[in-house]
């Protein structure tokens, strides 16, 4: 059974990498990210992020992001408040042109993290607040991130675990327009062991006037609180 999943995400992936090099000259572009998600305490966690987004499979820069915050656990495991800054830059294409514009902008976000399970299935509620600082600009937005994993090979998240991931996550503003974004993806992922794990798919983002395709690569790193006390 474990051979038959590994065939599929390696046909998955090949079938994305065709479907890539198919539609280089569309609107497909590619995001690499990097998921950290350090304990320092029992209940106080360390979050860092690095997501590198292009308009192609890759080189042609659309977005730099970083992400850090300190969160705590009001339950074990299940729910996480946390407190954030991130900085972006983004570089969009100016308009008629083949030349890029450089776009800084500031944010300060809160966002809480309740968490469940059903067997083999993992569920996850995020609901942010984001404070953005822009040049001449300042805007407040919503966002609602609900995703699924579901174990195939095993119950836990260990080494060797395969599992399919799917996820939507809608972007409000507090003012108008109110609606910004929705982003919808499915992917396949691989656990290198109860810390790191893998995954790769395909995220929609729509907007009012359309859509466009990312294919996303992300490394998840998150590790568990280790005492220092002596055992006893």
């Amino acid at each position: 059974m474990l051979l038959f999943y590994k065939k599929l995400f390696l046909s998955t992936l090949i079938s994305l990498i065709c479907l890539n090099l198919h539609a280089q000259k569309s609107d497909l572009g590619n995001w690499f990210m990097y998921f950290g998600n350090q304990r320092f305490h029992q209940k106080w966690n360390w979050w860092n992020e690095v997501q590198y987004r292009n308009y192609n499979f890759i080189g042609d820069m659309e977005q730099l992001l970083l992400r850090t915050g300190i969160g705590r656990d009001l339950s074990e495991n299940n729910n996480n408040l946390l407190l954030g800054y991130a900085f972006i830059n983004s570089t969009p294409y100016i308009s008629g042109t083949d030349s890029k514009a450089s776009l800084m902008e500031h944010r300060i976000f809160q966002q809480f993290i309740t968490r469940q399970r059903f067997e083999r299935v993992l569920i996850q509620h995020r609901f942010r607040i984001e404070e953005r600082f822009r040049p001449n600009l300042f805007r407040v937005r919503a966002r609602y991130f609900l995703s699924l994993n579901i174990l195939l090979n095993s119950n836990e998240m260990k080494k060797g675990t395969w599992y399919l991931s799917a996820y939507n996550e809608i972007f409000l503003h507090l003012n108008k327009p109110v609606f910004d974004r929705d982003r919808i993806y499915a992917g396949m992922g691989y656990a290198f062991n109860p810390s790191v794990r893998l995954e790769t798919g395909i995220m929609y983002q729509l907007f009012e006037t359309g859509n466009r395709p990312q294919w996303q690569f992300a490394l998840y790193n998150s590790l568990p609180f280790k005492s220092t006390k002596p055992k006893q």
